[in-house]
């Protein structure tokens, strides 16, 4: 059996059921979210919403996560669709990467595939062709590969991070694409080469060693061109514009290689450039990435926050860069994060420093002048206020001010009580100045919540009827709900034994249309599979390609609270289970759904009582009328005296 979509990959079921074996969700999910463990599942914040406390849950035991934030759930496969906007395949694929599989595969028409994965092929090559001419060209061997050995950077480090050189020639990369057969769309949107006003390209990067851009998930999907020239008509740095697969303000050059000693050391360290991240990374400190030059964003300051709450900023000694960019870091203090920040002395940066002093010598500057942000802002402004009076007052006003942004009160007081000391001002007057800070905020944001609209509740604006919809909606759910938790199980009630809830669910509903589209979906495919003789579990919907789907059974099975194993012991409180009595449970929801179908149609015929005039159309409606009202009574009746009794 094939699964097929068009135009990328088409894949066997034999190799879905091994990456599916193999999925550890856990495992999965940790490169991306920090996770611990809480009783059976683990718990860490949302990568998908900006949340303080953890709502974001990963089950092992059902292999899925939820995340009661944003509402996303399913499968490892499903979180990489989300957080990655990876297709069905490309998901599969990562894992296959990951977990040693070999898949099956073939590539269809160029021309055939999605708008984003083009661009991802064609950055790819683009990448490839650069690492080839740096490393098998005269030209690249010579000028690039010079340049990255006197910079001391080893062949593991450039093999490692893909580093290349792009020809000094005006279409050298573009024409062997062309020639290749990439499209020009797409070498022109990725910005690898530019459009002349007659319509022909030519390459961006001609010229320039070449840093490739790797997303989270270790994909190139942008570049970073560096001229050795020394025209200074010439920019220095050349960087990809933003396209539909890269934006600067949510990426973090060198992220993808550090993620794992970001979280193992539960600290990262923050740089400027390119070559900081590698010569710093080449020194096997490997927990370093770079906002490449642009200034922080609260976007990347989350990316970080996945892994830990802990940042160093490593500064080189350029006193006017730092100062002005102190302001922006109290984002950071903003987000929750713990900020270090260390200097280096004139004339080095992060890059120079680690190859002049090597590993430990860098280890050692930064244990002995890592300063915490606030502290180290304090000094830095006091001594630009020197001894004016109005310069020290906006000191103290600025630095009570990154003060509020810091969420944790206690930690708050504590940098309070610090800057006291090194501000030579009252503890009190500056706890003062905070609360008025936080109260005019508290204000603002008071008035802006009252100033927005309240969400609209959609399902209000339909029209009602005797059972409204979401009431309906409800109780297929809870058929569904009920299918994926006991479908498997055998029935033992009286008078009937020896069959599976799944089957004779889907049985007794037979004469029910589902009016949800995805319940309506659900449940065909759950018939088919039984016709099949196949009693399908939550595995297979999890897994299923269909979004939709995911979604629904995630949500139905998964729950943000669960019971701890001594809670009765502890509390005394029983709390009902279902499963003492499955057939209450079972066949309460489904002649509740029929009882609620039975409603509707009663709805639908009084209406149409009230609209007739024809006394023999009046005569057949009313006869349909009762006789629905007899089934609405023998319902009610079976639910009242066999169910609920």
């Amino acid at each position: 059996m094939w699964l097929s979509f068009p135009g990328i990959l088409m894949i066997t079921k034999s190799t879905i059921d091994r990456i599916m074996e193999a999925t550890d969700i856990v495992e999965v999910i940790g490169e991306f979210v920090q996770l611990k463990k809480r009783g059976a599942n683990y718990v860490g914040l949302s990568p998908f919403a900006n949340e303080r406390t953890p709502s974001f849950t990963v089950s092992p035991a059902k292999g899925i996560f939820k995340d009661f934030s944003s509402g996303k759930g399913g499968s490892a496969i499903t979180f990489l669709m989300e957080l990655e906007k990876f297709t069905y395949p490309e998901a599969l694929k990562w894992l296959a990467k990951k977990y040693s599989i070999e898949v099956e595969e073939t590539v269809e028409n160029k021309e055939e595939e999605n708008h984003r994965e083009s661009l991802m092929i064609v950055t790819a090559y683009a990448a490839k062709f650069f690492h080839d001419s740096l490393l098998e060209t005269d030209e690249g061997k010579n000028i690039g590969l010079s340049y990255f050995k006197e910079r001391g950077f080893s062949n593991e480090t450039i093999k490692k991070f893909e580093l290349g050189y792009s020809p000094d020639q005006w279409e050298a990369f573009t024409g062997q694409a062309l020639k290749e057969g990439y499209q020009q769309q797409f070498l022109e949107e990725s910005g690898l080469s530019v459009k002349r006003d007659n319509g022909s390209l030519y390459d961006r990067y001609r010229g320039r060693v070449m840093f490739p851009i790797h997303s989270f998930t270790g994909r190139v999907i942008a570049f970073g061109g560096r001229t050795l020239k020394s025209d200074k008509n010439v920019p220095k740095y050349v960087n990809s514009p933003e396209s539909e697969i890269y934006h600067k303000s949510n990426v973090l050059y060198g992220l993808y290689f550090a993620k794992k000693a970001i979280r193992e050391e539960d600290n990262c360290f923050l740089v400027e450039g390119y070559a900081d991240v590698l010569s710093v990374h080449q020194a096997g400190i490997e927990n370093v990435v770079a906002s490449s030059g642009t200034s922080l964003t609260v976007e990347q300051i989350r990316l970080i926050s996945r892994f830990t709450k802990n940042i160093t900023i490593l500064y080189d000694g350029d006193a006017a860069g730092i100062k002005a960019s102190l302001r922006g870091l109290d984002m950071i203090l903003e987000e929750g994060l713990n900020v270090k920040v260390v200097l280096f002395p004139d004339g080095h940066d992060p890059d120079s420093y680690v190859r002049n002093f090597g590993t430990n010598g860098f280890k050692k500057h930064i244990e002995e002048n890592k300063k915490d942000f606030i502290l180290y802002k304090t000094d830095i402004l006091l001594k630009e206020a020197g001894n004016d009076p109005i310069k020290k007052a906006e000191v103290i006003r600025e630095i009570v001010e990154s003060v509020a942004k810091i969420p944790d009160s206690i930690k708050a007081s504590v940098f309070i009580k610090e800057c006291s000391y090194l501000l030579k001002i009252d503890e009190r007057a500056l706890l003062s100045e905070l609360n008025k800070m936080r109260m005019a905020k508290a204000k603002k944001d008071s008035q802006q919540q009252i100033s927005r609209p309240a969400p609209v509740d959609e399902t209000l604006l339909e029209e009602p009827v005797g059972f409204t919809a979401r009431e309906d909606a409800s109780q297929e759910r809870e058929i569904i709900r009920l299918l994926l938790l006991y479908g498997n199980r055998v029935i033992d009630w009286d008078g009937i034994a020896n069959t599976y809830i799944g089957p004779f669910m889907i049985a007794e509903l037979s004469d029910v249309e589902f009016e949800n589209q995805t319940c309506k979906t659900f449940v065909e495919l759950y018939r088919k599979e039984v016709e099949n003789g196949v009693l399908p579990e939550e595995q297979h919907f999890i897994h299923y390609p269909e979004k939709d789907i995911v979604d629904l059974t995630v949500t139905l099975i998964a729950s943000k609270y669960t019971l701890s194993d001594n809670w009765y012991e502890m509390h005394k409180i029983l709390v009902p289970d279902e499963q003492v009595n499955m057939k209450a449970t079972i066949l309460g929801a489904i002649f509740h759904l029929k009882k609620q179908k039975v409603g509707k149609i009663l709805d639908g015929l009084r209406s149409e009582l009230q609209k007739t005039s024809v006394e023999a159309d009046q005569e057949i409606l009313l006869n349909q009328y009762m006789h629905m009202k007899k089934v609405e009574k023998t319902i009610s009746e079976y639910l009242g005296s066999v169910i609920l009794k």
